[in-house]
C-alpha cells in the first residue's frame, strides 16, 4: 500500500503508521469489498487514551466526545478534524489533514503540504517503506 501524508509519499508500506515509534494508525482493505478499514488510537496531551477505532468501528469513546465518519474522526463539540483519510487509487491512501496527540503527548499536525510533530517537520519526502511501517517523528 502507498500512503501520502501531507506532501510526503511512502510507497510499499504495510498500512501501519507509527507516531514516535508507536503504531497509532493501521490501514487495511476489506478482503471482499475492498473498503478502507481504519484502526486508530486517540490520546490526550498526557498520553491517556480518549478514543479507539478498530476496523472503522468506534470501540471506545470517552464522554462520546468524538464522531467517526467513513474516513474521518472529528471532535464532536468543535467539529475539528483529527484524522482525515481518502482513498485516491486502489493502493493509495491519502492522509491530508489532521491534528492529534501521540501516545507520548506530542501534537502531530498534518496539512496538505507537510506533517510536523514536536520539533520535526517533513515536506516533499518520498520514501520506500520496503513492506514495513511508515514512521513519523
Amino acid at each position: 500500500m502507498d500512503i501520502d501524508i501531507g506532501s510526503n509519499f511512502y510507497r510499499n508500506a504495510n498500512g501501519t503508521i507509527e507516531v514516535e515509534g508507536v503504531p497509532q494508525i493501521q490501514l487495511t482493505r476489506h478482503p471482499t469489498t475492498g473498503a478502507l478499514l481504519v484502526s486508530f488510537a486517540l490520546f490526550d496531551s498526557t498520553g491517556k487514551m480518549l478514543a479507539k477505532v478498530v476496523d472503522s468501528t468506534m470501540m471506545f469513546n470517552e464522554r462520546r466526545a468524538y464522531e467517526l465518519t467513513i474516513v474521518a474522526v472529528k471532535e464532536t463539540e468543535s467539529g475539528k478534524t483529527l484524522l482525515h483519510l481518502e482513498v485516491k487509487a486502489p493502493e493509495l491512501v491519502s492522509f491530508s489533514r489532521g491534528e492529534f496527540h501521540s501516545m507520548k503527548g506530542h501534537l502531530l499536525q498534518v496539512s496538505p503540504t507537510e506533517w510536523k510533530i514536536d520539533k520535526q517537520r517533513k515536506s516533499g519526502l518520498t520514501q520506500d517503506a520496503k513492506g514495513g511501517a511508515v514512521s513519523i517523528g
